[in-house]
């Protein structure tokens, strides 16, 4: 069994197109989660298959140790915001858990690697996350605080305004949205 490592890979729609264009292919893939693919039985021949497919879609493979565990940490962490357990427990506990490593190991290496902290990293996923919700729904601010997990409404306004140099209700009149793609987070 072989587990190959991908970049850039953020949301469900990303393993859709993937399944599709291996099954396309002919491609006997086991599995895809995010960030990563299982192949049962892995040769030469189907690498260069798969690595053609994954360039093709605006995949990269992951290389480096390093990068590698990087990529496994902005995974968990889109996870983390997407699922219901963002209230649950404390980002560094949740880190170290699924990764089986100390925290300070983890933030260490991420900020060397991406130049910003692993909680600032979060910010900014949170950040894209209420600009989704402003844009896509008819919450309340406090509403899209709750779900995000902030204590209160006024610390994402003054958080959003810090990271977009807009306030929340100026955001949700644009009408040319300026929202980053998940996987181009800084």
């Amino acid at each position: 069994m072989a587990v190959i490592y991908l970049k850039n890979m953020v949301c469900d729609r990303c393993k859709e197109i993937l399944e599709r264009d291996f099954q396309d292919s002919r491609i006997p893939i086991d599995s895809i989660k995010l960030g990563e693919i299982i192949v049962e039985k892995l040769d030469k021949k189907t690498l260069d298959q798969i690595k053609q497919i994954i360039e093709k879609n605006g995949f990269e493979l992951v290389q480096d140790e390093t990068e590698l565990l990087v990529e496994r940490i902005k995974g968990l962490l889109i996870t983390k915001l997407n699922g219901k357990t963002i209230q649950d427990e404390k980002m560094s506990e949740f880190l170290s858990r699924k990764l089986n490593k100390e925290y300070s190991l983890l933030s260490k290496q991420f900020s060397r690697n991406e130049g910003h902290t692993i909680e600032k990293h979060f910010i900014y996923l949170k950040i894209e996350k209420a600009k989704e919700l402003i844009q896509t729904s008819e919450m309340h601010f406090s509403e899209i605080a709750y779900i995000l997990n902030y204590s209160n409404s006024g610390y994402l306004a003054k958080q959003f305004k810090s990271v977009t140099g807009m306030t929340m209700g100026e955001y949700g009149k644009l009408q040319n949205w300026n929202r980053k793609s998940l996987d181009k987070i800084i």
